[in-house]
C-alpha cells in the first residue's frame, strides 16, 4: 500500500473506534443529564435542571449509608487483594514448582468462570461459615475477585524489570527481604499501584455477588440501587449512577497514568 493512502485509512480507523466507543458508551451517559432533572420522574431530555437529587442521596440514609458501605468493602478489599495478589504474582512469575501453570490459571479463573457461578458458590460455603450479611464476609468474596487483576499487573512489572538489578544487590550483600524492599518492590511499585486500583473499582462496582452477601442490614451501594430500581424508580438512582460512573472512570484514568510510569522506573 502506497503511502498516499495510509494516511487516510488511519483516519477511518480511528473515526470507526470513535463511532464504535460513542455508540458502546451513550446509554451509560444519557443517564448523566437525567440525573439533573428537576422533575420526580426519570425524563430525557431534562424538564428543567436541579440538585435535589444529588441532595437526596447525601442526606437519605439508604443511599449514604450503602455509599459509605461500598467505600469501606471496597478500601479493605484493595488492601488484602493487593497484598495477596503480588504475594501470588511473586509465586507465579519467579518459582519453579510443579503445577505452576495449574495454580496461575486457578487464581486468573474469575476473571474467565461467569460471576453467577462464583456468587452460588460463595453463598453455599459462606453461609456455612456463618459470614452472609457481614463486611468479613464480602470484603472476602471481592477479594477473591479482585486479586487476577492485581496478578495481571504486578506479574506484567515483574517480567519487564531487569533482574540483573537484583542480582546486583545480592552479590553486595543485600538479603532476600532487602532487596525486594529497596529494589523489587520500587520497580514494579507502578504496577501494584494499578492493580489495587483495579481491585478497588472491581469491589466498588460489584452487584451480582453482593446480592448473594448482602443482607437487609448491610447493603452496598449498587445493591441498594438494585433494590431501589425493583421498587420505585426515581431520578436518584440516575444521580447515584452518575457517581460511581465518575469515580469509576476517575479512577480508572488513575489506573491508566499509573501503569505509563513504569517504564520511566
Amino acid at each position: 500500500m502506497t503511502d498516499s493512502w495510509r494516511q487516510p485509512r488511519r483516519l477511518l480507523l480511528v473515526a470507526l473506534g470513535a463511532l464504535t466507543v460513542f455508540f458502546l458508551m451513550a446509554p451509560t451517559l444519557v443517564v448523566v443529564p437525567m440525573s439533573f432533572t428537576a422533575s420526580n420522574a426519570l425524563t430525557f431530555p431534562p424538564e428543567g435542571l436541579s440538585t435535589r437529587w444529588y441532595e437526596k442521596m447525601v442526606t437519605d440514609p439508604q443511599w449514604s449509608t450503602g455509599f459509605l458501605n461500598s467505600a469501606k468493602v471496597a478500601f479493605l478489599t484493595a488492601i488484602l487483594a493487593t497484598v495477596l495478589g503480588t504475594l501470588a504474582a511473586l509465586g507465579t512469575v519467579r518459582g519453579r514448582f510443579p503445577g505452576r501453570g495449574a495454580v496461575n490459571g486457578l487464581i486468573l479463573s474469575p476473571l474467565i468462570v461467569p460471576v453467577i457461578i462464583i456468587a452460588i458458590g460463595m453463598f453455599s460455603v459462606f453461609v456455612r461459615w456463618k459470614i452472609t450479611g457481614s463486611i468479613v464476609g464480602l470484603v472476602l468474596a471481592h477479594t477473591a475477585l479482585a486479586v487476577p487483576f492485581v496478578v495481571v499487573n504486578v506479574a506484567t512489572s515483574l517480567r519487564s524489570m531487569d533482574r540483573n538489578l537484583e542480582q546486583a544487590a545480592q552479590s553486595l550483600g543485600a538479603g532476600p527481604v532487602r532487596t525486594f524492599r529497596r529494589i523489587t518492590l520500587p520497580l514494579i511499585l507502578p504496577g501494584v499501584l494499578a492493580g489495587g486500583l483495579f481491585a478497588f473499582i472491581t469491589s466498588w462496582d460489584e452487584v451480582v455477588v453482593s446480592i448473594f452477601l448482602t443482607s437487609a442490614r448491610f447493603r452496598t451501594l449498587p445493591v441498594e440501587m438494585w433494590e431501589q430500581v425493583r421498587q420505585v424508580v426515581d431520578p436518584t438512582v440516575a444521580a447515584v449512577s452518575t457517581t460511581l460512573l465518575a469515580v469509576t472512570t476517575t479512577l480508572l484514568l488513575l489506573a491508566f497514568v499509573v501503569r505509563r510510569q513504569a517504564p520511566a522506573r
